[in-house]
Order: structure tokens, then sequence, then C-alpha cells
């Protein structure tokens, strides 16, 4: 496990242990990339709803989810710009952390949310048959393999959503709620393609795309149990 991750899991540990919780939510999150392929969550590994209130109308809290992604787009890559999936299966460790204003009643709340995220994805793998296709459909070359690196790092964004509450008794309660992410993270790819050329000549070309990022946006939707402390 990076450094990173291992960084973003303490941030996690010292808010819930210093914080003065007020709730705790398991969920089952589902992420659908604007770009890219429906993902799933690594169930029970989606923790959510750790902070405290803020007076009676607002909190602030955090939490994080683990997902498996099927598929993530990568922009800013030239002739290989396509909206399928460029990274393939994966897993991201997503954080956010999110200003909460709530309306809570006796049975039932409902919470709009925004604020902003970090994720880190590991254990990375290129989609060459959607690369090479890319690269086929923008250069009108017959036949192309590409042979790419690529430098993997953190990335930001920010969201917002809202949420609904049903409370089923006093310790515990029924959430449903969606939330857009807007992310992206440096992905610098380098490497070559070849092919057969539009005049039927073997070519290779060199590429190096410095300023290639790893889209994260997206709608998440989630279902969830939350418990009252």
């Amino acid at each position: 496990m990076s450094r990173k991750i291992i960084v973003i899991l303490i941030l996690i540990s010292f808010t819930s242990q210093y914080g003065k919780a007020q709730e705790v939510g398991l969920s089952f999150s589902y992420f659908i990339p604007k770009n890219g392929e429906f993902s799933t969550p690594i169930s029970p590994f989606s923790l959510r709803g750790i902070g405290f209130n803020i007076g009676n109308y607002m909190a602030l809290q955090t939490g994080f989810s683990l997902y498996r992604m099927a598929g993530m787009n990568v922009k800013n890559i030239g002739e290989i710009e396509t909206k399928k999936a460029v990274m393939g299966p994966n897993f991201t460790l997503m954080v956010p952390v999110e200003y909460v204003f709530q309306f809570v009643g006796k049975r039932q709340e409902f919470r709009i949310k925004g604020g902003g995220f970090a994720f880190q994805t590991f254990d990375n793998k290129l989609n060459y048959g959607n690369i090479d296709r890319a690269i086929r459909s923008n250069t009108n070359w017959s036949v192309v393999n590409a042979d790419l690196n690529f430098d993997n790092s953190l990335g930001l964004g920010y969201f917002f959503g809202a949420e609904y509450v049903v409370k089923v008794t006093r310790q515990w309660g029924l959430s449903l709620e969606a939330n857009y992410f807007i992310g992206d993270a440096d992905f610098p790819l380098k490497g070559s393609y070849t092919g057969v050329n539009t005049v039927g000549d073997i070519e290779t070309k060199d590429v190096d795309y410095k300023d290639a990022k790893l889209d994260f946006t997206g709608l998440e939707i989630s279902i969830g149990i939350i418990i009252y402390q």
C-alpha cells in the first residue's frame, strides 16, 4: 500500500477519534463514470458520515469508499482521446470532506452536501484494446499496437449531492444518497505505438502526453445504514 493511501487512512482515523461523532454510516456505493465503466464497491469497505454537528442545521463529515473500478477514462491524450475507459480495472480509494446542511424531523432527514475529495488509484492496468481502437479511429491506421507507461498520482476534486434518511429506530436509519463528483489526477503517458499507416507502411510513433489526466467524474449512488451514537 502506498504512503499516500496510508496518510489518507490515518487522517480518517484522526477525525473519527478526535471529532465529536454523532453518527456513522455504512453504505453500499455504486459509481457511474461520465466516461468509463460502471463500478461497484468492495463491501463493506465504504464507511461514510464520520464527523460532528455544527449547531442544529450544519455538520462536517468525512469517511472513505474503496472501489473496484471496472474502467476509468484518461483525458488530454491527443490521438488516443476516447470516451471509453483507457484505464482498465483498478482499486480506487476515495476520501470526501463535506459540509452538510440538514433538515431534521422526527422520523425523516433531508441533507444537502458539498465539498472536496481526494482519491488514489492502485493496481492500475491500461486497457490496450480501447487504446488501440481509439488510435485507429483517430489516425485511420489499419493496425495499431501501443506500448505505453504511466505515472500515478493523488487526485483531487469537488462534489455536491443530497441524502434522504428515514429513521427506523432511535439507534439506526436507512439512507439513500446521490453525489456528483468532478475531479482528476495527473496521469502522464509516455511510450509509442506501431501500426500500418494510411499509405500502407509500417510506422512507429513516439508519444509523450505530459498533460494527461485520469478522469474521476461521475455519479455516485449510495444505499446505507446510519448508526446514531
